[in-house]
């Protein structure tokens, strides 16, 4: 047996090792009051409505250097792409705006 095989038979039998205690070790469940519980409501979107992608429309759009290099810089620590960033912030915008028209006294619709 080479020096490789027996170091990974040694490290193999360590792991398996590790995971038996793991597995061996009980979990000691009390029958303890609660105190005030809170029921939160299910905010989370149904699977449909995460995998729904919006159709895009590629615009041209000439921005300061010292945006692109923020959005960058913020893209990078997020480990994200920032031409994403720049689309949610205009998409989080347009939703802050994108109020239902409403009827005023005179007839006509105002946004």
């Amino acid at each position: 047996m080479s020096a490789k095989t027996q170091h990974s038979d040694v490290s193999a039998k360590a792991n398996t090792g590790a995971s038996r205690r793991q597995a061996e070790t009980k979990i000691k469940y009390t029958d303890e009051p609660l105190g005030d519980v809170k029921i939160v409501r299910d905010f989370l979107p149904p699977p449909e409505q995460l995998a729904f992608r919006e159709e895009g429309i590629k615009v041209t759009l000439a921005l300061s250097k010292k945006s692109v290099e923020f959005f960058k810089s913020e893209a990078a620590k997020h480990n994200t792409q920032y031409q994403r960033m720049i689309r949610r912030l205009v998409d989080a915008y347009v939703e802050s705006y994108d109020l239902p028209p409403v009827a005023s006294r005179t007839g006509r619709t105002v946004r």
